[in-house]
């Protein structure tokens, strides 16, 4: 039996935004434990660990509000009404803007976009300081439909590649679309630094920092100075290993090894390293050190400490684990040398990143690459290292039991504080959003709810001990909003599965897209039948899967619960699974059939069944109002396998799979290009979106 939630407790964690309840569906409320609200709050910096303290915090709280002329951080909508936190102010208060600009303005009139200074003087001589963050309304609407190609960037490998899909694949897949395809965008897997070490995780949603790219990525042939490499000898032998290492995945059917590649990659950097930058090179990356700053120094610090201690900070010795102690400046001043090398990956890293998106751009993509920005960061690494101040220690994100997972979820992410967010103006935020919009058309925001609200779970909890923390959405949607308009930028939100009330309606208000998945497109509050393509809604990114679900042709032959059941995964007979399975692709292809979509080849002459299933369910997407269709590339070619398997860690090989043909060949960047099936699906996309 758990303790009840005292009423203290529950004014308590709603003036500090915690929720002691959530409804998992409309008809249903579950009521948060005192254990876990108690223990959320204290992440929080909030003592509610006995009736006395938690009577003396609510008093604090309460006179803290009280007293307050004005949040830490407020909003205001360009040409909007006043802020609410600004018409509060005692009649006669004086304001002051400071301007990123270096402009002193008396008024919000005619501010310009920013993140400014605000001063408020009341007239009984209270004042308070605020970060003001001034946004455009909304995005602008995409002026004309894209239709574009969805890849995870490791298992994109071509003939030139080291084990592993690399930024050089990148950059030749963007040109090719463009300009043979007529497609609009590529989208990505999160490219964010991983933990190092052995074995690397491989998930791209648990990187060491989403504020730094993953050198893993580069191309090595690409660095200008791998050319002046003056071991020869070795630099040979390294391109040797790497078709080695390329040939034992495309052709013996080996997994990629993320852990070799980096090694051999690893190794031609140090080989570069040793080259000497021309003055216009070390000028520009004398520029780049300059402008990443401390944020820069912290990551690369972190890097290089972590080849002397290993990976996860919380081991290191304990005078090492405050990124701004005596102890780590010694340590970075004694590790300059690989402080610099981590520093230098990260400018090469981000420079081919920038070309790749330059050659799309250039090939006449209208977005260009669409990167993707994982929910958080592993504990161990890096920004967890040196963004401590912001993120709530001991806790960690995850999902509260729903229909689909009876224990609930936990991600091991820490959630930053939305307090310390508020207190700095979001400023980790802001440069995180700015750091991945210089190189992007379009930013995917995986789970884009956690700019709401997200599930905090005490360590050492099981996922169904926590409770939801909000967060100020309209300041991170201004914040969200400010950086990708002044990047010119697309916001594409990920709002798959359960949703909060409100939460679609105020990410469209503000030009950000939804997510749309045709599998998952029905009538709900209705029939429960398919919904029809008029009833779809504009304003999102349409597909027929994502990398966590199967693709389009196992779901369609129904192979997806043949390998759930091979696996041990599922909760329910065999014969019940297949004939739900059945039953959904049935009623699909109903459809499909209805609307006259099963037309065979785009090309001309006979297909597949499977083949004209898939064409067909690419025509119904194009016959919806979507204003951004996705083609899963491994769908072009019948490939059966999921990139990742959710609920296994061990049993499947996630995230370490190339791309296959239907009889699951690996199959090339090149052989891409080539393929009859591939392009036979895209003329039928290229003739649907009226190309």
């Amino acid at each position: 039996m758990t303790a009840p939630l005292g009423e203290d407790l529950v004014r308590l964690a709603g003036l500090h935004g915690v929720d002691v309840s959530y409804r998992p569906s409309p008809d249903r409320t579950v009521t948060a434990s005192a254990a876990a609200v108690t223990r959320v709050l204290a992440a929080l910096g909030v003592d509610a660990g006995t009736p006395g303290a938690t009577r003396a915090a609510l008093a604090d709280r309460e006179r803290e509000l009280a007293a307050r002329l004005l949040p830490p951080t407020v909003v205001h909508w360009s040409g909007g009404a006043e802020p609410d936190a600004l018409a509060a102010l005692p009649a006669g208060t004086r304001l002051l803007v400071e301007t990123e600009q270096g402009e002193t303005r008396a008024s919000l009139d005619q501010l310009p976009p920013g993140v400014h200074a605000l001063t408020a003087t009341a007239p009984d001589g209270r004042t308070a300081r605020a970060h003001l963050v001034v946004a455009p309304p909304r995005l602008p609407t995409p002026a004309k439909r894209s239709y574009g190609l969805l890849v995870q960037l490791y298992s994109l490998l071509s003939g030139r590649s080291w084990g592993m899909g690399d930024l050089g694949d990148l950059a030749e897949l963007t040109g090719w679309a463009a300009r043979t395809l007529g497609a609009g965008f590529v989208q990505v897997n999160p490219l964010h630094a991983a933990v190092p070490g052995a074995p690397t995780d491989p998930s791209p949603y648990r990187p060491s920092s989403r504020r730094f790219p993953d050198p893993v990525h580069l191309r090595i042939e690409d660095v200008p100075e791998w050319a002046y490499v003056t071991d020869t000898e070795r630099a040979r032998e390294l391109r040797e290993r790497a078709a080695g290492l390329r040939g034992t995945v495309l052709d013996k059917g080996a997994l990629i090894d993320r852990d070799a590649v980096w090694e051999l990659k690893r190794e031609a950097l140090e080989l570069i390293a040793a080259v000497p930058l021309g003055p216009g090179r070390r000028a520009d990356y004398c520029d780049f050190l300059a402008r990443e700053g401390q944020s820069l120094e912290d990551h690369a610090t972190w890097c290089a400490l972590a080849e002397v201690h290993g990976s996860d900070w919380h081991r290191w010795p304990e005078g090492l684990r405050d990124p701004r102690s005596a102890d780590t400046a010694r340590a970075r001043l004694e590790l300059m040398d690989r402080v610099d090398f981590h520093s230098r990956l990260a400018w090469l890293t981000d420079t081919q990143l920038t070309t790749a998106q330059r050659v799309a751009r250039e090939a006449g993509m209208p977005l260009g690459i669409v990167h993707d920005l994982a929910v958080g960061v592993h504990p161990g690494g890096a920004d967890a290292w040196a963004q401590q101040d912001h993120l709530a220690s001991g806790m960690s994100v995850g999902a509260p039991p729903d229909a689909f997972n009876a224990r609930g979820q936990d991600w091991g992410l820490p959630p930053w504080r939305p307090d310390r967010l508020a207190e700095s103006g979001y400023a980790p935020y802001r440069r995180l959003l700015r750091a991945l919009f210089r190189y992007a058309g379009a930013l995917r925001i995986d789970h884009v709810m956690g700019l709401f609200r997200l599930w905090w779970v005490p360590q050492g909890e099981p996922p169904t001990e926590g409770a939801y923390v909000r967060y100020d959405a309209e300041a991170m949607l201004a914040v969200l909003v400010l950086e990708a308009s002044r990047a010119g930028a697309v916001v594409i939100g990920e709002d798959l599965g359960t949703v909060e009330p409100g939460v679609r309606e105020s990410l469209r208000e503000r030009g950000v897209l939804g997510t749309s998945v045709l599998w998952f497109e029905r009538d709900w509050a209705g029939d429960g039948r398919p919904l029809p393509p008029d009833h779809w809604r504009a304003d999102c990114l349409a597909t027929a899967t994502t990398h966590d679900l199967p693709s389009t042709a196992a779901r369609l032959t129904g192979e997806h619960v043949e390998l759930r059941d091979r696996l041990g995964l599922l909760t329910r007979p065999l014969e019940e699974e297949r004939a739900e399975a059945a039953a959904d692709t049935g009623e699909w292809l109903d459809v499909l059939s209805r609307l006259d979509l099963l037309r065979g080849t785009g090309g001309g002459g006979d297909t597949s069944s499977e083949e004209a299933e898939i064409q067909a369910v690419h025509r119904f997407l194009l016959s919806t109002p979507a204003r951004m269709i996705g083609v899963w590339l491994p769908d072009a070619v019948g490939d059966r396998r999921p990139q990742n398997l959710p609920g296994t860690w061990d049993q499947y090989p996630n995230w370490r799979l190339p791309i296959a043909d239907a009889q699951g060949r690996p199959v090339t960047l090149e052989e891409l290009a080539a393929s009859p099936r591939l392009h036979a699906l895209m003329e039928v996309v290229r003739e649907g979106d009226g190309a």
